[in-house]
């Protein structure tokens, strides 16, 4: 496992990303090496007419997370950009915090792929799934 923490997970997320997903608010909770674990805090500006969590916000979520977990394994963040995010709505998810888990499934030279759940913060049900592939622009 590399020296890439949570102090450098936040600092990636301040300065790679455009400014209305740092308003997101995600945190960074742990890495382990098969990927890595966030919370996105409970943000009332999130929430569509029908008192759920917008999809955009969760798929944001996913997509971002995926990012800085990829950068915790390489031990940096390295370049890239979505070629594929497919995401499922489950179930709604009511206002309040969500926990996000990312699992790297192959993390190449060119390509990575990775999976993300998310739950309303201590339920056991999946609300949210997504599967991402990532090409690095840099070595």
């Amino acid at each position: 496992m590399s020296a890439f923490g949570i102090t450098e997970a936040r600092e990636t997320l301040q300065k790679v990303f455009a400014p209305w997903i740092v308003a997101l608010g995600l945190e960074p909770v742990g890495f382990d090496a098969a990927g890595a674990d966030f919370l996105l805090p409970e943000n009332p500006s999130l929430v569509h007419i029908g008192g759920v969590i917008c999809g955009q916000a969760t798929a944001s979520a996913a997509d971002t997370c995926a990012v800085v977990a990829l950068a915790a394994l390489n031990g940096r963040f390295r370049i890239c950009t979505t070629v594929d995010l497919t995401t499922h709505f489950i179930r709604p998810l009511k206002p309040g915090p969500v926990e996000i888990r990312v699992d790297v499934l192959s993390n190449g030279k060119r390509m990575a792929y990775t999976r993300v759940e998310m739950r309303a913060k201590g339920e056991a049900k999946v609300a949210v799934t997504a599967t991402s592939a990532f090409a690095y622009l840099e070595d």
